[in-house]
């Protein structure tokens, strides 16, 4: 699964050709032993649970760098190689 940011110990990631969530646009995050999927639009949990200190920071970094995050999600069902997104400061 390509890294497509890291900050404060939270790794952020995108599959290529995922179905999961019925084909939504999300993305992936890990931190301190946690998964989740996150909706890019709605900026919902749509599987796994999360830290609320980690999951704050990565809704804050997630709504600066929506726009990003689409993009990534397009080239990601296009195989193309995914942009690095700068981490939340």
């Amino acid at each position: 699964m390509p890294e497509i940011s890291r900050f404060y110990g939270i790794v952020v990631a995108m599959f290529f050709n995922e179905q999961q969530h019925g084909g939504k646009p999300h993305f992936h995050a890990t931190y301190a032993g946690h998964d989740v999927s996150i909706g890019i639009e709605s900026l919902d949990i749509l599987a796994g649970t999360f830290p609320t200190s980690g999951l704050r920071l990565l809704k804050e970094w997630a709504n600066v760098h929506r726009e990003e995050l689409m993009d990534n999600w397009e080239r990601a069902r296009r195989g193309d190689r995914l942009a690095r997104i700068e981490p939340l400061p």
